[in-house]
Order: structure tokens, then sequence, then C-alpha cells
């Protein structure tokens, strides 16, 4: 009588597939509920816009705070603190360092976390989208984290304590090719350094 078993190579076979098999529907499960993740945190149900493309949109005005996984209580004057209850980035239009006025408020407030903690110092990091030339977001970058710079000394903070960088398009926030990406990367980040950085 003929018994109807499987082979022990094509076992060993179909169960060096499954993991595979698995990870790539874990995978593809991941990105199909990123693009739904990214359009939330693109327009903040906080936040009403009504412009238009034409009289401003993407200027950044209507992001509040990139998705960032949320500090368990971080200690008062650490970079943790900034970051989760002053707001460590703003954003720019396309080509644009002019700060609007979302901006202008996340800057107040990190001014009055910098006048608390005065041996504090800062790197302003300016950064861009991934269109234009390696060049010209360098530079880009920089007239972006110099205007952040010059508001905050605007503001009363000391020009020894905030120093500049800027990163272009290198390091991307988001990764895509659209403006729901574009306008998350068109930013300036405030970190804090150890003084003389």
């Amino acid at each position: 009588m003929n018994n109807p078993t499987t082979h022990p190579a094509e076992t060993r076979k179909a169960f060096l597939l499954l993991p595979v098999l698995m990870a790539s529907l874990l995978l593809l499960t991941a990105c199909a509920g990123t693009d739904a993740m990214d359009d939330a945190a693109a327009t903040p149900s906080t936040t009403t816009s009504t412009s238009s493309a034409s009289d401003g949109a993407g200027d950044g005005s209507d992001i509040i705070a990139a998705d960032v996984p949320p500090i368990a209580d971080p200690d008062p004057g650490t970079e943790g603190d900034l970051e989760l209850n002053v707001g460590d980035r703003v954003f720019f239009a396309t080509d644009s360092s002019e700060l609007n006025e979302q901006s202008q408020i996340t800057l107040q407030r990190q001014s009055e976390w910098l006048l608390r903690y005065p041996d504090i110092h800062v790197r302003i990091e300016g950064h861009a989208d991934e269109r234009g030339t390696r060049e010209y977001n360098l530079g880009l970058g920089q007239r972006r984290a110099n205007q952040t710079r010059e508001y905050l000394i605007s503001l009363g903070i000391n020009a020894n304590r905030l120093s500049t960088i800027s990163y272009g398009k290198e390091r991307p926030l988001a990764l895509c090719s659209n403006e729901n990406c574009w306008k998350q990367n068109r930013r300036a980040v405030t970190t804090v350094v150890a003084p003389g950085s």
C-alpha cells in the first residue's frame, strides 16, 4: 500500500520557507499601514488650514511635531525635555528660510526654556528636502539654521550658546518622494550639546 508521506527534504524546505513568507507578510502589512500613519501625522486634527496650493500650502505651518517615539518623563533641562515639552524643530516652505508664525511660537518656547537653563548650549541643524543639488541644499539648510539662530538671539539668548550646522538633504526625517515627506524634511532642529561643541 502506498503511503502518501512527504519527503523529509521537502518538509525542511517548507519549514525554511515559512519564516521568509511570514517576514514578507509582516513587512507588507507594516508598509501598508505607513501611508495612513504618514497622512494622519501630516494633517494633525488640532490644526485647521484654509490655505490652498497657491497661498503657502506646504510651508510647514501644518506640521506641529514629527512622529517621534514618546520619551517617558524626561529629566528637566535635557534634550528629551526640550523635544517633548517645548518642541525641538521648526518647519519651512519650499526654497525658504523664512520663519512662519508656528515656527516663531516654537522658538519663543525654546528661548524661554534656554533662559530657564542658562548653562545649556544647543546646536541648530538645518535640513532640506531631497529636491535640488547637494550644494544648494547644504546652503539652504545653513540659511535655515542661521535664521533660527538669529531669531533666538533676538529673543535674548546669548549667541555663544548657539551653534549651527547644515545637513542639507543628507539626513531626511521622512523617506518618500512626495509633499508629505518633503515638508517634514524642510526643518531646523535644536539639539542639546556640550559647551564648546
